[in-house]
């Protein structure tokens, strides 16, 4: 971290290797960088690694967690696939850190519903299952450093997103109906690359709005793209563990976010 910046007391972001995720009128805002990573329109915040096709986005930023830090962002160059993940450093116990997987769901699903034909519909399955028309072609991911106790302040977040682009070649279209790939659904145009921005740039502005405004929104935004509802039931999520909490005729059910 360069000397004199220090971390700015959002809960999300700490540092982020000179520049850190906070309100617009933070003077250390980063300009958009022109990309010679292959990323378009890519904020400064982040820094990124390309992987080649087969590379595992996950795993690759979870070994460059603890020396890069947040804003390390790992990609996969990939005909088939969009696959990304994202170094976070909260400031905050790991157990309300966790909403950062629902600003990893809100984010894909806004960077796919925005750069989609206007009739597609875009949802999400708990926990964090894109669907697109239905059929599902997506998922986010969050890992933490391994043994870290969920009321202390991890060291490090890694959200993460996979989204098929395209099925194997000789895949008949409709074989299986409960799963769809983006090029099937009109995504003529789409790369991994525009993907992957998109969903960093929505992630950036959903990390943002968390921080100025606190969890709710943030909550309500998933929420809002949640798939299956049930009549009469009460949907919300717990901004102290990120958990999803359902309710019916005096019954309240808990259901946990991925370990």
């Amino acid at each position: 971290m360069p000397s004199g910046h220090q971390p700015s007391g959002d809960p999300l972001w700490s540092r982020c290797r000179g520049a850190h995720i906070c309100r617009p009128s933070c003077p250390c805002e980063g300009e958009p960088a022109i990309s010679t990573t292959g990323l378009p329109d890519l904020p400064s915040v982040f820094a990124p690694v390309a992987l080649r096709e087969g590379g595992d986005a996950l795993a690759r930023a979870l070994a460059l967690a603890p020396e890069r830090g947040a804003g390390t962002l790992a990609w996969v160059r990939a005909y088939a696939r969009a696959e990304a993940a994202v170094v976070l450093e909260p400031e905050m116990p790991l157990a309300s850190a966790r909403l950062a997987f629902h600003a990893a769901a809100n984010a894909l699903a806004d960077a796919v519903a925005a750069l989609g034909p206007p009739e597609v519909a875009v949802q999400l399955r708990w926990p964090g299952v894109l669907l697109v028309n239905a059929g599902e072609c997506g998922r986010v991911r969050l890992a933490a450093p391994p043994g870290t106790p969920e009321d202390a302040v991890p060291d490090w977040l890694v959200v993460a997103m996979e989204a098929r682009l395209a099925f194997p070649e000789g895949h008949e279209p409709g074989r299986d109906p409960g799963r769809t790939s983006l090029f099937e659904e009109g995504f003529s145009d789409l790369d991994s690359a525009a993907l992957t921005a998109a969903w960093a740039r929505h992630l950036m502005a959903g990390l943002d709005d968390w921080q100025a405004r606190g969890p709710k929104r943030l909550a309500e935004h998933c929420l809002a793209r949640l798939a299956d509802a049930v009549p009469g039931q009460r949907r919300g999520i717990d901004p102290g563990t990120g958990d999803l909490v359902l309710e019916r005729d005096g019954l309240r059910e808990r259901q946990a976010l991925p370990a």
